[in-house]
C-alpha cells in the first residue's frame, strides 16, 4: 500500500508538471484592457478561467493545440487557435466592439487676398537654408503600408455547397481583399543624396507587390529639390512647385488665411501652367513671416504615373528654432482600376527621433543603400505593439489577428500536408495539359514530367516529334537553387532520337553564382538572334552533339565574370528527311552541306557598371541601377587540336549602353559596340558574327537591331554600331491641344552601322508615337512606328512597323 501511494504521487506530481500555462491579456480595438472576459476551450468549457480588472488570464493546459473562445459583453466573441509545446505560452488577443462609429471632420475656410506667388518666392528663396536634405542626419521611419482591393460580386462556385455564415463571409472577404506591410527603419542621410538604410523590422501580411514606398532608398519626396527623380513610379522627373524652375511652372494663388498657435498660415492653390510638362496640383500651406512649410497635398496627374491611376502626397513638418522644415509625416494615397477589380492604397511614413549631429564615418555610405538582417523579418506581435508609431485601424486590426490566425493554421502540419496531398494529386486536366508535379516540403524539392500536350511537336525542323520531359528543383533557406531539366525527342518522319539535359545550381544568390553544365545532342541553328522570317529556315539549322560548363560570378560590386567551355560535334543535316507541307505557304529552303566536325570553344565575358546600387538582404542583392552606363567584353576563342577541335580562331567585342532621364524632357537609351574576328584561320559557319536584320511589320528591339536592314553581313574584319532611342513620354507631344488627354507619347530615334570589309555603310531614323494600356494586373504599350534607311549601297527604304512591350514589373522599365 505505501508503495502505491507513492506510485500516485509521483504520477499526480507528473500530471501536474506536464502541464502549461497559457497567459496574456485581452484589449480591445483601442489597445485599452477589457476586463471579466470569459476564455475557455472550444468543445471542452470545463477548461476556462476569468480575466480580472486588468484583461489578464492565465490558463493550465497540457501541451498539444487548441482552439481558445474569449467573450465578453459588448464584444464580438473571438476564436483563436493556440499551439503549446514544451513552454508556457505569452500571447495577448484583442476583441472588437459590437458597433463602432465612425466621424467626420469638417474643414471650412474662407477665401481673402492673392499674393499666393509672392510667398512662394519668400520660401523658394530660403529654401536651401529650411531644406532638411541640406544638413547630415539620421531619423527612425515607421512605414505602414495598405492595399484594399475591391472586386466585382461574381456568381458563386457551384461546389460552394455550404453557405458560410455572415461573419466567415467577413472575414473571407477581409482576408482576401487587404494587404499590409509594416517597416521599422533608421534612415541616415549626408548632403549629395548619400543614403545608408537600416532596416530593424519588416512584417508582412498578404502581398506588397503592389505597395509602393516600403524603403527610403528609391524615392524621397523631398520638395526642396528642383526634380524629384520617382524612376519606380512616374516615367519622367517631377517638378517641384517649390524651386526656382517651379516658380516659372505653377501658378499660385492664395486660398486663404488662419491663425493657429499665434502663427499665421496662408493655404496657396498649386495649379500648373502647362500641363505638358508639370504634374502636381494640390495645396501647400506656409507660415507667414517665417517663411516655412507647414504641410502640404499635392496631386500627381495620370499621364506618366507608370502603374497607378491617381497618387496624392501628403506632406507635415515641424519647425525647431523656427529655423528648418522638418519632415514629421508622409501619407501617401493612390490606387489604379481594373476591368473587375480595383485597388486602394495608402502608405503612411512617420519619422522621430531625428539627430542633426550624427558622427558617420568616411566609408559610412557607400553604394550599399539599405540592409536588411535576417531578424528584421522574425519580429513578433510584442515588438510591434511596442515599437508601432501609428495607430492601426480597426480594419487593419482585424485583418491582422484574421491573417495570423490563418498562419498559423496554414503552418500546422496537418495543413501543410494536406494542401501536399492536393498539389501532388495525380489528375486527367495535369496529365492531358498542365503536366504531373510531386512537391517534397520537407525536402524543399519538386520535380514534374510533361503533359501529353507538350508530349508531341507537330511542325519541327525535320518533321514532328515526340518529346517526353522532366524537370527537378531544390531551393535551400539560404536561396540557393539546383534547378535541372532532362528531355527526350523521338523524330517520327526520320526516326531518330535526340535529347538534352541542363543542370543550374546558384550556389551564391548574393554575388549571383551560377554553375551550369549541359549535355545535347540535338538540332542547333547557327543564326539564334535573326529575323522571324529567316530564323526557321533549314539552311540555318545543324546537327550537334556538345557538352559545356559554365560559371557566372561577381567579382566585386558592378563587376560580373562569365566563363564557357564547350566541346561539340556538328553535322550537316542533310539526308534527313523534311515535312514540305507549309512550304508552299511558308518558303523554305535546303540545309547546309558540309563535312562533320569537331569545335573546342573557350568564351570569356566580363561586365562592368560602376556606382552600382544595392539593397542587401539576409541571402540576396537587390540592384538599384546606377547612374554610369554599363561597359562589356566579349572574348571568344576557337581552339585547335585540343580533343581534336577543327576550329582556330579569336573574337573581341566592346559595348557600351546606358539609360538614363534628360530632365523633364523624357528617357533616352543608347548602345554603341563594336566587334572584331583577331584571328580566323579556321572560321565555321557557325561561329560568324551576324547583325540581326529586320522583321515585316514588327518593330524589334531598337538596341540590337535595325529596321530597314534587309540583310545580314558575315564578316572577318571589324563592326561598329550605334543604336539611340529617345522616349519623350508626353514632354513634347503633349504640347498639342488635347494630346495630353490622349496619353500618347512621342518617340524616335535612329542606328547606323558600319562595316569594314565590305566597305559598307548603313544608317536609319525612326519616328513613332505609344500609348499605354490596361492588361489585367500589367501595362502594354503598344506603338506605330515609321522609319527611313540608306546607305551606300542600298537603295533608300521607307516603312512602317508596330510593336507590343509588357512593362516589367520588377524593374519598372519596358524592354526599349
Amino acid at each position: 500500500m505505501k508503495y502505491f501511494l507513492i506510485i500516485i504521487t509521483l504520477l499526480t506530481i507528473h500530471s501536474f508538471s506536464a502541464q502549461l500555462f497559457v497567459r496574456g491579456v485581452v484589449t480591445d480595438e483601442n489597445n485599452s484592457p477589457i476586463p471579466n472576459v470569459k476564455v475557455y476551450v472550444k468543445n471542452a468549457p470545463e477548461m476556462r478561467t476569468l480575466a480580472n480588472l486588468n484583461g489578464a488570464f492565465e490558463i493550465s493546459l497540457m501541451p498539444g493545440e487548441y482552439f481558445l473562445i474569449f467573450n465578453a459583453l459588448g464584444f464580438d466573441e473571438r476564436e483563436a487557435y493556440i499551439s503549446i509545446s514544451d513552454i508556457d505560452l505569452n500571447r495577448n488577443f484583442q476583441l472588437f466592439s459590437s458597433r463602432i462609429k465612425d466621424f467626420e471632420t469638417v474643414d471650412v475656410s474662407a477665401k481673402k487676398a492673392n499674393p499666393g506667388r509672392d510667398i512662394m518666392l519668400k520660401v523658394v528663396n530660403k529654401r536651401d537654408q529650411i531644406n532638411q536634405w541640406n544638413y547630415p542626419h539620421s531619423v527612425d521611419v515607421y512605414i505602414k503600408a495598405t492595399e484594399k482591393i475591391e472586386i466585382k460580386e461574381r456568381e458563386k462556385k457551384e461546389n460552394d455547397n455550404r453557405e458560410p455564415s455572415f461573419e466567415e463571409k467577413e472575414e473571407n472577404d477581409l482576408a482576401n481583399k487587404m494587404n499590409l506591410v509594416e517597416v521599422q527603419l533608421t534612415r541616415n542621410y549626408a548632403p549629395g543624396n548619400k543614403v545608408k538604410e537600416i532596416r530593424n523590422a519588416y512584417t508582412l501580411r498578404g502581398s506588397a507587390k503592389t505597395l509602393y514606398y516600403t524603403t527610403t532608398v528609391k524615392s524621397n519626396f523631398n520638395f526642396f529639390q528642383n526634380l524629384l527623380h520617382l524612376d519606380d513610379l512616374h516615367q519622367t522627373p517631377v517638378s517641384s512647385p517649390i524651386s526656382t524652375p517651379g516658380i516659372l511652372s505653377y501658378r499660385y494663388k492664395l486660398e486663404s488665411k488662419v491663425e493657429e498657435n499665434g502663427q499665421i498660415i496662408s493655404k496657396i492653390k498649386i495649379s500648373p501652367r502647362n500641363t505638358a510638362t508639370t504634374t502636381l496640383e494640390g495645396y501647400i500651406w506656409v507660415i507667414d513671416s517665417l517663411w516655412l512649410i507647414q504641410k502640404l497635398e499635392l496631386n500627381m496627374s495620370k499621364g506618366n504615373l507608370l502603374v497607378y491611376d491617381n497618387f496624392k502626397i501628403y506632406q507635415e513638418y515641424e519647425h525647431p528654432g523656427d529655423s528648418i522644415c522638418i519632415l514629421t509625416n508622409q501619407v501617401l494615397t493612390y490606387g489604379v482600376k481594373y476591368k473587375s477589380e480595383s485597388s486602394d492604397y495608402k502608405t503612411e511614413a512617420i519619422f522621430s527621433n531625428y539627430n542633426f549631429n550624427p558622427n558617420f564615418g568616411n566609408k559610412f555610405f557607400s553604394t550599399e543603400l539599405a540592409i536588411t538582417t535576417k531578424e528584421a523579418y522574425e519580429k513578433d506581435s510584442l515588438f510591434w505593439k511596442e515599437n508601432r508609431a501609428s495607430n492601426l485601424t480597426v480594419e487593419e486590426q482585424r485583418f491582422i489577428i484574421i491573417k495570423d490566425s490563418i498562419k498559423d493554421a496554414r503552418n500546422r502540419v496537418e495543413y501543410l500536408d494536406s494542401v501536399d496531398a492536393v498539389f501532388n494529386k495525380l489528375t486527367v486536366l495535369k496529365v492531358l495539359w498542365f503536366g504531373v508535379d510531386y512537391r517534397n516540403r520537407v525536402k524543399r524539392t519538386q520535380w514534374s514530367l510533361g503533359s501529353l500536350a507538350t508530349l508531341i511537336q507537330p511542325v519541327f525542323i525535320a518533321g514532328p516529334r515526340i518529346t517526353p520531359s522532366f524537370d527537378y528543383f531544390k531551393k535551400w533557406k539560404d536561396e540557393r537553387t539546383l534547378d535541372a531539366y532532362t528531355r527526350i525527342s523521338y523524330g517520327i518522319l526520320n526516326n531518330d532520337i535526340k535529347g538534352d539535359t541542363w543542370w543550374k545550381y546558384k550556389f551564391d544568390p548574393f554575388h549571383f553564382g551560377y554553375l551550369r553544365a549541359a549535355l545535347n545532342h540535338d538540332f542547333d541553328v547557327i543564326r539564334s538572334y535573326d529575323a522571324v522570317t529567316q530564323v526557321y529556315k533549314r539552311e540555318n539549322f545543324i546537327e550537334a552533339t556538345k557538352m559545356s560548363f559554365s560559371f557566372e560570378y561577381e567579382l566585386i560590386n558592378g563587376l560580373y565574370l562569365g566563363t564557357e567551355v564547350e566541346f561539340a560535334e556538328r553535322r550537316s543535316l542533310k539526308g534527313y528527311n523534311f515535312s514540305t507541307v507549309l512550304d508552299n505557304v511558308i518558303p523554305n529552303n535546303n540545309p547546309i552541306d558540309f563535312n562533320p566536325y569537331q569545335a573546342f570553344i573557350f568564351d570569356l565575358s566580363l561586365s562592368y557598371t560602376p556606382q552600382q546600387k544595392y539593397m542587401r538582404e539576409p541571402y540576396r542583392k537587390v540592384l538599384l541601377g546606377s547612374a554610369w552606363p554599363s561597359f562589356s567584353l566579349n572574348y571568344e576563342r576557337g581552339i585547335p587540336k585540343l580533343f581534336g577541335s577543327d576550329v582556330d580562331h579569336e573574337y573581341l567585342n566592346l559595348s557600351i549602353n546606358q539609360t538614363l532621364k534628360i530632365s523633364t524632357l523624357g528617357t533616352t537609351s543608347y548602345r554603341i559596340v563594336g566587334g572584331k574576328f583577331l584571328s580566323s584561320r579556321a572560321l565555321k559557319d557557325v561561329d560568324y558574327k551576324f547583325q540581326r536584320r529586320s522583321d515585316p511589320i514588327w518593330f524589334s528591339n531598337p538596341m540590337y537591331s535595325f529596321q530597314g536592314l534587309d540583310s545580314t553581313m558575315p564578316t572577318k574584319d571589324y563592326i561598329f554600331e550605334v543604336h539611340f532611342i529617345h522616349h519623350d513620354n508626353g514632354s513634347i507631344i503633349n504640347k498639342i491641344p488635347f494630346m495630353k488627354k490622349t496619353r500618347i507619347g512621342l518617340v524616335f530615334g535612329g542606328g547606323a552601322m558600319y562595316v569594314k570589309e565590305n566597305d559598307f555603310q548603313f544608317y536609319e531614323i525612326i519616328a513613332g508615337l505609344e500609348r499605354n494600356f490596361k492588361l489585367t494586373r500589367r501595362r502594354l504599350r503598344v506603338g506605330i512606328y515609321g522609319f527611313m534607311a540608306d546607305g551606300n549601297k542600298i537603295d533608300p527604304k521607307i516603312g512602317w512597323k508596330v510593336s507590343f512591350a509588357i512593362l516589367n514589373d520588377r524593374s519598372m522599365k519596358y524592354n526599349f
